[in-house]
Parts: C-alpha cells; sequence; structure tokens
C-alpha cells in the first residue's frame, strides 16, 4: 500500500464548486500571446442571450448556500453591453460575483465606479511585466500597461479588492522579483501566478522546466511571509507539497497547517471545486480543460457537475495514472488535470510540470534493485 497523508485523504468537493468562472464572451480588443479563449474582436452570435443568461445566473444559485463564487470572465466582459444588468441580476438572486475585466480603455474609471456600485465583490486584472515594454509586448497593445495601472488605482479609491494575476513562463519568470516589487505597495489583495498552460494562444509559448518550477515554489514559499497580500499558485497544485513539507519542517501540524490560507485550499483544482461555463453554455471542468460535460442549454449546470463522467473523475485523485496516481500528496495536490490534458490528451494522467518523485515510486525502485 502506497502512503498517504491521512488527515488530507479524499478532499472531495461533490455538491458543489468553490468558483465557478463564467466566461461571458470572448470578444476582447487586447491580442495577448498566451490567451486560453483565443479571443476575438467581435462577439460570437452564439452567446448565451441575455435571457438565458438570466436565467444561468438562477440556476447557480441552487448549487445552495453558501453560493458559489462567480467569476465573469472574458474575453473581455465589457464587451457585452448587458454585462452590468447581468452583475445586477446575479447579485439580486445571492450570487458572490467578482470580474475579470480586460486592461484596454473601456474599463474606465466611471466603469470601475458602477463595478463597485453594482456590489462585485472583488476584481481582477493582469501584469506580465514590470515595465511598460515588456508587459505590452505581452499583451499585445502599446499602452496597455499604463492603462492597466491607471486601472489598479482607480480600483483601489473605489474600494473593490483586487486580485492581480501574472503568467508564468521562461519570458516572464525573471521578472517576476521585479513584479513583486511593483505590486508592494499598490494595496492589492491578492497575487495569482498563472502557470501557463499550453492551450489556446498559449501552444505557441514554451513552459518553464520542472526544476524551476521547484524552485518558484520554494521563493513564493519564501516571499508569502512578508508580502502584504496572499500568494496563489494558479494550475500548479504542487506548490501545495512544497508549503505543506515546509511548514513540517517548522513545526506545525497537520491541523495548523489546514488552518492556513494555503492549507484552505487544499485539494480544490479542476472539477473539484472548480467549474467553468463558456460564451456558448458548454462547461468544462476548468477554462484551460476544454473536456465538455454538457451544455446549459440542455442541462442544469447543478447536474453537470454533481453527476457527469469527466467531474466524477476528475474529483477521484485514487484513479489518477502515473506517478500522480501514487503520489501520497494526491489529495492535497492532484496536479494539474488541465496540464496533463494539453500534455497526453487523458486528464486522468500525470502532470509533467511537477518535480516530486513519490516515495511509492522510490520504494518500488528499491525492492526491485
Amino acid at each position: 500500500m502506497y502512503p498517504v497523508i491521512t488527515a488530507f485523504d479524499h478532499l472531495v468537493f461533490a455538491e458543489a464548486p468553490k468558483l465557478i468562472y463564467w466566461e461571458l464572451t470572448r470578444a476582447c480588443d487586447l491580442a495577448c500571446k498566451h490567451c486560453r479563449a483565443e479571443a476575438i474582436a467581435e462577439r460570437d452570435p452564439l452567446e448565451l442571450s441575455t435571457e438565458e443568461a438570466k436565467a444561468l445566473l438562477a440556476e447557480l444559485r441552487a448549487f445552495g448556500d453558501p453560493p458559489p463564487q462567480l467569476v465573469l470572465t472574458g474575453g473581455d466582459p465589457l464587451k457585452r453591453p448587458d454585462f452590468f444588468e447581468l452583475i445586477r441580476h446575479g447579485r439580486s438572486v445571492g450570487l458572490p460575483i467578482s470580474v475579470a475585466p480586460s486592461g484596454t480603455p473601456l474599463l474606465t474609471s466611471d466603469a470601475i465606479s458602477a463595478l463597485a456600485a453594482n456590489g462585485v465583490v472583488s476584481m481582477s486584472l493582469s501584469i506580465d511585466g514590470s515595465t511598460a515594454e515588456s508587459h505590452d509586448r505581452f499583451r499585445g497593445v502599446a499602452g496597455c500597461f499604463d492603462t492597466t495601472m491607471r486601472a489598479i488605482h482607480a480600483v483601489r479609491a473605489a474600494a473593490i479588492p483586487l486580485q492581480i494575476n501574472t503568467l508564468v513562463t521562461p519570458e516572464t519568470m525573471t521578472e517576476l522579483p521585479d513584479v513583486f516589487r511593483l505590486l508592494r505597495d499598490l494595496g492589492i489583495m491578492r497575487w495569482s501566478l498563472f502557470y501557463l498552460i499550453a492551450t489556446g494562444r498559449g501552444r505557441a509559448l514554451r513552459e518553464i522546466r520542472p526544476s524551476e518550477a521547484e524552485a518558484l515554489h520554494n521563493w513564493i514559499y519564501d516571499i508569502v511571509k512578508t508580502a502584504p497580500f496572499a500568494i496563489k499558485a494558479t494550475e500548479a497544485p504542487h506548490f501545495r507539497r512544497v508549503a505543506y513539507m515546509r511548514m513540517r519542517l517548522e513545526g506545525l501540524d497537520d491541523a495548523a497547517i489546514r488552518q492556513t490560507p494555503i492549507g484552505r485550499g487544499f485539494g480544490i483544482r479542476d472539477g473539484n471545486g472548480i467549474m467553468f461555463i463558456s460564451h456558448t453554455g458548454d462547461v468544462y471542468p476548468s477554462g484551460f480543460l476544454p473536456a465538455i460535460a454538457g451544455n446549459v442549454r440542455r442541462e442544469s449546470p447543478v447536474a453537470l457537475y454533481r453527476h457527469s463522467e469527466i467531474f466524477t473523475k476528475l474529483r477521484d485523485a485514487d484513479q489518477y495514472s502515473g506517478k500522480c496516481g501514487i503520489c501520497e500528496f494526491r489529495w492535497v495536490c492532484g496536479g494539474s488535470r488541465a496540464r496533463a490534458f494539453a500534455e497526453t490528451g487523458d486528464p486522468m494522467g500525470s502532470d509533467p510540470l511537477c518535480a516530486y518523485r513519490p516515495e511509492a515510486a522510490m520504494v518500488g525502485a528499491t525492492e526491485g534493485d
């Protein structure tokens, strides 16, 4: 029998997701190199209509209490003329709503004030370089960095909690310390480091190596202790393994680790606590894992999350193959299901970015010598 961390065994979120990401539109005025959505200039006529969108909001509330956090994203959700109408409707049915607009001229101070007035609980913006030159090169539009920085100050003035997203690739990784220093004085609530998944336009970019990811995990753990904001590793759940091992070395027991901000995220991954809805209503385990469970035009999103084959499979870490399936951290981490899918076409496979060798693999190797 391979070892398990029994205190965190079977972390399953089967009844409701913690986070629902809804891609309202794929229309966007940016041309980002890594865009998951392969965003386009104009709206797709197959997008959910206003009435369909309002009906979906009511269905999402059927997940029960506490309701999932709903993130309205894109493309750029500001490209939908009914964006604020949908926010108001979602709030009226009792959904906590966050927004993820693009850093374009559409994100005016008036738009930010309207977001605050309509009760969004948080929003996110992206900074992919510490300078205008490096950020704009990645975003594909000159002036994007300055537009985003103005928006950050307006969001702070409107008292909306703000998350900053930064993509992790070989091109951006050397700038991360400078980005961290840039963000320290901006009053943000969270910095989310998005480890590249080779999907959408991101297929043209190169991911960092497993050894680089391991070093970055340890750097994040070191700076999180003094950072004035939370730090999150997105599509890199093996950061939890590094954090767990570091905290145990520092003397924390499992109960104390579970109460830390990092520990409270244990187990959450694509399809297990996460759900994504596309602009046309397709339901995926995450925006980076385009395996369709069904469509909200024909089926209940609650039923799709709870009972569809892809979601139920992904929630069972004991069914993963390769080293992810025998790893003692499989319920804490589970690897990026999206990266496994992008690499092999199998969402149940191993995450190739993880450098860790499970204890069971080492025992097997010893026994076979």
